[in-house]
């Protein structure tokens, strides 16, 4: 049979199935297959289209804000309400996990544990203290233009906004992306959207403290340029902010990274001071903490205080407890925690927040904590096989929304010590989960969890991101 032929034969018989299939479909109660065809049609044309990222006729200011901040258009109390229920499945799907795996849960309201309300923030519009804005094309086609994504790189409709309207998005942040979009278009160099297709100008992160203090740090992709061209970019970058238009940010800290990937850390591609102080500080519960440029500190620090004072109390910790902070950061859950216990042991992968977390300890007086710098995976298997402390040992885990890693897990369920636990995820649905039901499963030699099994106590929400769908999600465990 010749290849067109086989291929008209191949559609004919494709169709036919459609036809059966919808055929089928229009049988059942309820559906119309006219009606589904119809709405695939309207979804591929606004795919096409480059819509689908606000409501119809919205503005890109609106699209921007409905992609970034969705439930912006919502009563706060509305919003809060959405977020409770949204934790709610989260639970619903953890106590059906756990009665798969044969775990006896308890159910009041059909959930594994206690849910309460969600904790409101303290601050509702402008809370961020961080800010990541990257460099892409604007709705008017500039490839210069600062702000936030709307679309997809799958549907290949990405398009960069400003972020003017963005709620949760301070005005000093706005200004400092602007500033950086002006030098950037004046600049002779591109920007860097593929690093394949060359250009150099890339992301921007702004942070800024209750202090007045304001931290830019600028990636460039350097592609082949020296080092002399690479010294005249960060002379004209200093120059902008320092004594030209960018002036009126008044930043107190302007760093460059030059950067041949997404995401580099300080030991990938050092951070480099162009002008400044090296450090950001601010107060968080009556201490001062000092914050590198990619040191994790709590997006929102009023809501950051409301967890951490839940934190101590959830814990109940004493003086004769030991308190393991797993990803700690600068080590503000530990430190914010350290007058109440024995003692405070931290961990976090990033050594320059290990370095912030030593000196946070020292300048507030602080002298029954230790930091230890590395994978937690590594280093607490090890901390905690030759534990031999009798006092009592409460530990606090604060992972990035990747969860934490199996041999943390399985240290933390083998270690007779820790009888309370303390997890807090800004994403429960993802890998917490898993990291959940390791916690609480029934013993499994072959995966090496002996240890006597958690269970779920009590569930609390904190919103630390209003108009986001997100909020922090505590989960106390003990056995």
């Amino acid at each position: 049979m010749a290849p067109c032929c086989a291929l008209s034969l191949v559609r004919r018989c494709l169709r036919q199935l459609l036809s059966t299939q919808c055929a089928l479909l229009s049988g059942l109660p309820g559906r119309d297959c006219s009606l589904l065809t119809e709405k695939r049609a309207e979804k591929r044309k606004k795919r096409n289209a480059g819509e689908g990222c606000g409501l119809p006729g919205s503005s890109w200011e609106e699209r921007l804000a409905d992609a970034a901040t969705p439930l912006w258009r919502l009563p706060y109390q509305e919003q809060l309400q959405v977020k409770y229920e949204n934790q709610r499945k989260v639970l619903q799907t953890l106590t059906s996990r756990l009665q798969e795996l044969g775990v006896d849960v308890q159910k009041p309201g059909e959930l594994c544990c206690a849910l309460r309300p969600v904790v409101p923030s303290p601050t509702i519009n402008g809370y961020r203290n961080k800010s990541t804005f990257s460099v892409n094309q604007g709705p008017d086609g500039n490839p210069k233009t600062v702000g936030l994504y709307v679309g997809t790189g799958r549907a290949r409709n990405i398009v960069c906004v400003r972020a003017d309207h963005v709620k949760n998005v301070p005005p000093k942040h706005k200004q400092v992306a602007q500033c950086y979009e002006e030098f950037i278009r004046q600049s002779p160099l591109d920007s860097c959207i593929l690093f394949h297709e060359g250009g150099h100008w890339r992301e921007l992160v702004v942070r800024t403290t209750s202090h007045g203090h304001t931290m830019a740090i600028v990636t460039f992709h350097p592609q082949e340029l020296g080092q002399e061209a690479l010294a005249t970019q960060k002379a004209l970058l200093k120059e902008f902010f320092t004594s030209g238009p960018g002036a009126g940010c008044a930043l107190t800290s302007l760093y460059f990274q030059e950067s041949t990937m997404t995401r580099c850390s300080h030991e990938q591609s050092p951070f480099q001071l162009l002008y400044g102080e090296p450090h950001i500080f601010e107060d968080l519960l009556g201490l001062k903490f000092r914050i590198s440029p990619d040191a994790f500190f709590q997006v929102n620090t009023s809501g950051a205080e409301t967890l951490y004072r839940a934190v101590g109390e959830l814990s109940q910790a004493d003086r004769d407890t030991v308190l393991l902070d797993v990803c700690c950061g600068t080590g503000t859950i530990g430190l914010s925690l350290a007058h109440h216990v024995s003692k405070v042991i931290g961990i976090e992968i990033v050594e320059k927040a290990i370095e912030d977390a030593r000196w946070n300890a020292a300048f507030n007086g602080i002298s029954n904590c230790e930091f230890h710098s590395g994978k937690a995976e590594a280093v607490l298997p090890q901390l905690l096989s030759s534990w031999e402390d009798t006092r009592p040992l409460v530990a606090v885990v604060n992972p990035s929304r990747a969860g934490i890693h199996y041999r943390v897990v399985r240290a933390i369920r083998n270690c007779k010590a820790i009888r309370r636990l303390l997890y807090i995820s800004c994403k429960p649905e993802g890998e917490a989960t898993r990291n959940f039901l390791e916690l609480c499963c029934p013993p499994d030699p072959g995966k090496k969890l002996v240890g006597e099994p958690f269970a779920p106590v009590l569930a609390i929400p904190f919103d630390l991101f209003p108009h986001t769908a997100h909020c922090e999600l505590v989960l106390l465990f003990s056995r």
